[in-house]
């Protein structure tokens, strides 16, 4: 008589959904508070941006290769492109890495390198839901209803509070409001490819394997060459090799390809609606992390925007579940998401 198999032990569909939530929460939070960490260590943000796309290249470009040998072998439309090694065209591989691969990047870890991570608490996430909002009414047509409006109009208060405080103390020399500046134009740059990926309807997988590539063979020869020829002082030959594989392991492997995968479980689960929601707890629990563990001082005026910001993504987020539930004719995730 043949042995018995043991049970395989497979975890719920609810388990897989709050683990890929804590993860998700807890990589966005992480990535605040370490970018801003990184600021007073060796690597600069363009280096620190290197290391992003590198490391996340040592997992996507296989992957994407791999995509494009099966897309090629099942004759479909989409032929790929860049070598055999996005799935998606040369123009969408070109338009979605430019705003999510390249200028999001660049401009967010620049930012840390003059705001501090309370700051981007606020502004990067407070930020996104805006320009998304406006990018989407703009070109794709969405209509921003009354309810809507008014949790941008709380998040655009709780903006002002934070970043206006910093542009009155430009006068005097402070350099913060240009972190400030730097954090709400990524959040447009990513709101940009939000709404592309929105309007061609891309796969969130292979969309992260395109905009990698594209950064890969665009962003990191050209920076290298400028490198090489003194007209950009890049800090990597000097730097200490396990900050390198640090930054290349948690920017790269953790913030592009873990939690990208985490989050679409998370969305799976829960829904848009309700993975928005979760995801507002970003906001406070960097900035209360920013306090922790680098001693960031915590002004009335960032308490306030912080606690605004927080509430127009809910509530704009809360609206639009009503609706939703409200009309049973709309199929599960669609126009659920507050940002999109």
């Amino acid at each position: 008589m043949p042995a018995a198999v043991p049970p395989t032990f497979r975890p719920s569909p609810r388990a897989v959904g709050i683990a890929a939530a804590v993860i998700t929460v807890l990589v966005w939070t992480g990535f605040i508070i370490i970018a801003r960490a990184s600021a007073a260590r060796s690597l600069s943000p363009l280096d620190i941006a290197v290391c992003r796309m590198v490391g996340a290249s040592l997992i996507l470009v296989p992957w994407g290769a791999w995509l494009v040998a099966q897309q090629r072998r099942a004759a479909a439309s989409e032929r790929g492109s860049l070598f055999g090694l996005s799935p998606l065209s040369l123009r969408l591989s070109a338009l979605a890495g430019i705003f999510g691969g390249v200028a999001y990047a660049v401009l967010a870890y620049s930012g840390f390198f003059f705001a501090p991570a309370a700051h981007a608490s606020v502004l990067l996430p407070g930020s996104l839901p805006l320009w998304t909002a406006l990018l989407a009414a703009l070109v794709l047509g969405d209509r921003i209803t009354p309810m809507r409006a008014a949790g941008l109009a709380l998040i655009v208060l709780g903006d002002l509070l934070v970043g206006g405080r910093s542009l009155l103390h430009a006068f005097e020399g402070g350099d913060v409001w240009k972190g400030d500046l730097l954090f709400m134009s990524a959040a447009f740059c990513w709101a940009c490819y939000s709404v592309v990926v929105r309007r061609h309807a891309l796969d969130a997988v292979r969309t992260t394997i395109a905009i990698t590539v594209f950064a890969l063979l665009t962003y990191v020869p050209v920076y290298a060459v400028l490198a090489w020829a003194g007209a950009v002082h890049s800090r990597l030959p000097a730097a200490p090799w396990g900050e390198i594989a640090f930054q290349m392991l948690f920017q790269g492997v953790g913030s592009v390809v873990v939690s990208g995968i985490t989050f679409t479980k998370m969305i799976g689960h829960f829904g848009p609606v309700r993975s928005t929601m979760i995801t507002a707890l970003v906001p406070g629990l960097s900035a209360l992390g920013a306090g922790l563990f680098l001693g960031e001082p915590m002004h009335w005026t960032l308490l306030a925007g912080l606690a605004l910001v927080t509430a127009g993504i809910l509530f704009g987020v809360q609206r639009a579940a009503i609706k939703k539930v409200a009309v049973s004719a709309i199929p599960v995730g669609a126009g659920g998401r507050f940002d999109a």
